[in-house]
């Protein structure tokens, strides 16, 4: 339920760009890897905006050596740039899952 709250908020008031980093460092920390097979499309869908502000947010971090995209795969290239972009709402979500669902 945090997660889905969170998620709410964060696609209200923050911009692409940091729904993105969210939504790519949740991914990864999920996944353990540092490449995702994933088409802008189906992030565009996921956070529910339009593939083209998916894809300008890439460009842009793409640009800044921050990540590599190819299609269907974007591979992180420098997690604490992201981290430094990602909107407050990562670290609320996170804690919530690290609580939840604690290492083993």
């Amino acid at each position: 339920m945090a997660q889905i709250a969170q998620t709410a908020v964060c696609n209200r008031h923050h911009s692409i760009e940091q729904q993105l980093c969210r939504w790519l460092l949740a991914s990864v920390d999920r996944l353990a890897v540092r490449e995702l097979v994933v088409t802008q499309h189906t992030v565009a869908r996921t956070l529910g905006v339009r593939r083209e502000g998916i894809s300008a947010a890439a460009a842009r971090l793409q640009k800044e050596g921050i990540i590599r995209y190819a299609r269907g795969r974007i591979t992180l290239l420098d997690r604490e740039a992201i981290e430094q972009r990602v909107c407050e709402c990562y670290a609320q979500v996170r804690q919530a899952y690290d609580r939840l669902l604690p290492a083993r």
